[in-house]
């Protein structure tokens, strides 16, 4: 369970997905085998794939701005309730 603002998960879950997606695509370009996982899941539906890379690169460039803005990452600042 996530304990940090609720926009930090998401970004951070969005960022891992694609962090080892693009890891996998590597490791399956060495192989000779497809290894995108976005691909084999979603690849029937172009749309749909083409929208998780984009929320996967909207999620890197505000983990980028939060990064930059802060110095630190504001996802470490639990709130208080």
């Amino acid at each position: 369970m996530c304990n940090h603002k609720p926009i930090c998960c998401v970004v951070n879950t969005l960022v891992l997905v694609g962090a080892l997606n693009w890891g996998l695509v590597g490791i399956g370009s060495l192989a000779k085998i497809n290894l995108n996982l976005v691909n084999l899941i979603f690849g029937s539906w172009p749309v749909v794939e083409s929208v998780v890379y984009i929320l996967v690169g909207v999620a890197a460039v505000m983990m980028g701005v939060m990064f930059l803005k802060t110095k630190d990452c504001p996802c470490n600042k639990v709130e208080k309730k």
